[in-house]
């Protein structure tokens, strides 16, 4: 029995490719227009890629002939749709784009704009890389959520969104803690504050606040001794700020122990300051 099924397999196999071929070869539309339909249907219904493959090939073949007609709407979202389930992303993101441009009031539009969307999304890389293909994600989930606001996958594109926009923010709270982890304290102070200014709501702000401070001091202590008051006047600034806001935060322990510091370092700085005159 096994190895009859492997037979009637083969066979159908061997069959449907003898037809594919017949077929992309003649000049006739309808035929191809048929077959590529149902390749695209048994491909998505049996996740096929082979089959999806081919019927994106007979599509290509005959939009350029249906131009102006009503079966190219169908040719165009199915072309855009296959590319999809194959994993083609930055193909597809394209082809579904063109789409809602072509066909703004097509029934599919939604389903086109949110699938452009989630395209750009699979293409976004870890936070650590450049993301233009993030904000392109960005850019696209939010306008299908401002277009749809009571949509089909409006809960879906608003958890993509949220989880874009914290890889933007991590990359960005990243780089400004590599400048203070590098001992670049003036642009890790300076990206810090951009940051709060930029992300006031961002996952990584109590981080951000201590950081801040943290650079701030370790900025004040390595300084030329005419700017160490100063510096860390600013310094107890921003662990006022961040104490106020995070009384009993993770780091409030170690910001403290700085705090204390800093004020028995300017206490003894004004003492021999008073001294000299």
């Amino acid at each position: 029995m096994k190895q009859l099924f492997y037979i009637l397999s083969a066979f159908v196999l061997l069959t449907s490719c003898s037809e594919y071929q017949k077929v992309l070869k003649q000049k006739e539309i309808k035929p191809k227009f048929d077959l590529a339909n149902r390749f695209y249907e048994e491909g998505l219904k049996e996740e096929k890629n082979r089959k999806l493959t081919k019927a994106i090939k007979l599509y290509e073949q005959i939009l350029p002939s249906l131009q102006g007609k009503p079966q190219s709407e169908i040719v165009q979202f199915n072309v855009a749709n296959a590319y999809y389930s194959i994993g083609d992303h930055l193909i597809s993101g394209y082809k579904f784009e063109r789409f809602t441009k072509a066909y703004p009031t097509s029934q599919k539009v939604e389903e086109a704009m949110f699938k452009s969307a989630e395209s750009y999304y699979h293409e976004s890389p870890r936070y650590s890389l450049d993301q233009t293909d993030t904000r392109k994600a960005i850019d696209k989930l939010q306008i299908y959520i401002n277009e749809y606001p009571d949509g089909q996958y409006f809960a879906e594109a608003n958890d993509k969104l949220q989880e874009l926009r914290y890889k933007i923010e991590k990359k960005y709270y990243e780089i400004a803690k590599q400048y203070h982890h590098t001992y670049r304290y003036k642009a890790a102070i300076s990206d810090f504050e951009n940051y709060l200014v930029k992300y006031p709501g961002s996952a990584f702000k109590e981080q951000t606040y201590y950081y801040r401070f943290e650079s701030a001091y370790l900025l004040a202590i390595n300084s030329f001794r005419s700017l160490v008051e100063e510096r860390l006047e600013t310094a107890l600034v921003y662990f006022d700020d961040y104490k106020s806001r995070y009384p009993e935060g993770e780091f409030i322990k170690q910001a403290q122990e700085y705090a204390n510091d800093a004020e028995v370092r300017i206490a003894e700085l004004k003492t021999k300051n008073i001294q000299q005159q």
